[in-house]
């Protein structure tokens, strides 16, 4: 390393010569070069993860992430897999291979996946996901002199607008409670009209639903029918029927 340097100091052409070669390659590679403010970054992973209520860590990975490995050995397109098996789920981590389509590897994976026809009675449906990464632009504080749900409906149409903008994929809500309707029966009312928890929650359960009706063909086309029923305010549950007595009357929530 000293000889080259003392070369380049006995030669002082050749140090600047060298030194104008590397600055005009980098103006020339600095033009070509691709600049992305939130670039992409393709991970190239695929999470299998498939929820199996009420079973132990052992029992996971012995009835669904050793079958599920045992069904994706020797795919096409994956590097490496990582089986992870907790009380109540199993997740299965597949890292591609550089250069592989990931939508067809997904698409490869996830076939096999719902093959498999020997999980548990008690595993729900499997579910395969291509992992992407999301890249936070910016952050929109609402607050005002207004109740909660003032606020969480300006906020509900703001994110509707700024998502229909072109150039934004997503568009999040956060810090905002889930809405949420309590039914309180005392048990002197239950026991004034000879009534049950349970049959206040078959009265609640029936009166609130939206279910299909089939079709209608009709010479125009088929015609889907629907009963739209489910209720979603306080006052709409106030309005469910409990009771029908015999002389007509009626009993309700409110």
């Amino acid at each position: 390393m000293r000889s080259i340097i003392r070369w380049f100091v006995d030669n002082p052409v050749a140090a600047n010569l060298l030194m104008m070669v590397l600055i005009v390659g980098g103006l020339i590679s600095l033009s070509n070069m691709r600049q992305e403010e939130f670039p992409d970054v393709e991970l190239g992973t695929v999470s299998v993860s498939v929820p199996f209520r009420g079973a132990t860590p052992e029992e996971v990975e012995q009835g669904v992430c050793i079958r599920i490995e045992e069904a994706l050995e020797g795919t096409e397109g994956i590097q490496k897999m990582t089986s992870t098996s907790s009380e109540g789920s199993c997740s299965v981590s597949l890292e591609l291979f550089s250069g592989t389509d990931e939508i067809r590897a997904l698409n490869d994976i996830k076939g096999k996946v719902d093959s498999i026809n020997t999980f548990p009675e008690q595993t729900e449906r499997p579910i395969v996901s291509l992992l992407s990464s999301v890249q936070q632009v910016s952050d929109i504080v609402i607050s005002g002199d207004a109740d909660e749900r003032t606020l969480k409906t300006l906020a509900q149409q703001m994110r509707d607008e700024l998502a229909a903008l072109d150039g934004i994929s997503q568009v999040s809500m956060q810090y905002v409670r889930p809405d949420e309707i309590s039914i309180e029966v005392s048990e002197d009312v239950l026991r004034r009209y000879g009534l049950t928890l349970d049959r206040v929650a078959q009265a609640i359960r029936r009166s609130s639903l939206d279910l299909p009706g089939g079709s209608i063909k009709t010479e125009g086309g088929e015609i889907l029918v629907r009963t739209k029923g489910q209720n979603y305010s306080g006052r709409e549950f106030e309005d469910i029927v409990v009771v029908t007595r015999t002389d007509g009357t009626t009993l309700r929530l409110s």
